[in-house]
């Protein structure tokens, strides 16, 4: 999976937005709030509830999968495309962009959820 099919993947979840709130680096919000990180050849997404629960993937794919910075210990990863590029199955890209979703759309309050 490449980047724009991750991109179109992650701005087709219901009410999804496309916003930028630094320059050249785009991201993924539902209800105000960002679910992925989508800038340069990466996704940075939620995995987990903690910085222990997203260390699984890490440990999972080391080449691959980074802790982000400034917010990794609240359980956010970064993972290279072009690293993971047959080392991710493309439906654990999307799994990864699911959960994040979900963990958040979980945490909005209710007016703000979709649909």
């Amino acid at each position: 999976m490449d980047h724009a099919e991750l991109v179109a993947y992650a701005l087709a979840k219901p009410g999804a937005t496309e916003d930028e709130p630094w320059e050249g680096d785009t991201v993924a919000k539902v209800g105000g709030k960002i679910f992925a990180f989508l800038g340069g050849n990466g996704l940075g997404v939620k995995c987990g509830r903690d910085a222990d629960e997203a260390a699984e993937l890490r440990e999972r794919y080391p080449d691959a999968v980074s802790i982000m910075a400034y917010i990794g210990r609240h359980g956010w990863n970064s993972v290279d495309l072009d690293a993971a590029a047959g080392a991710i199955p493309d439906d654990e890209l999307r799994e990864l962009v699911d959960a994040s979703y979900d963990a958040v759309v979980a945490k909005l309050p209710r007016s703000k959820r979709p649909g």
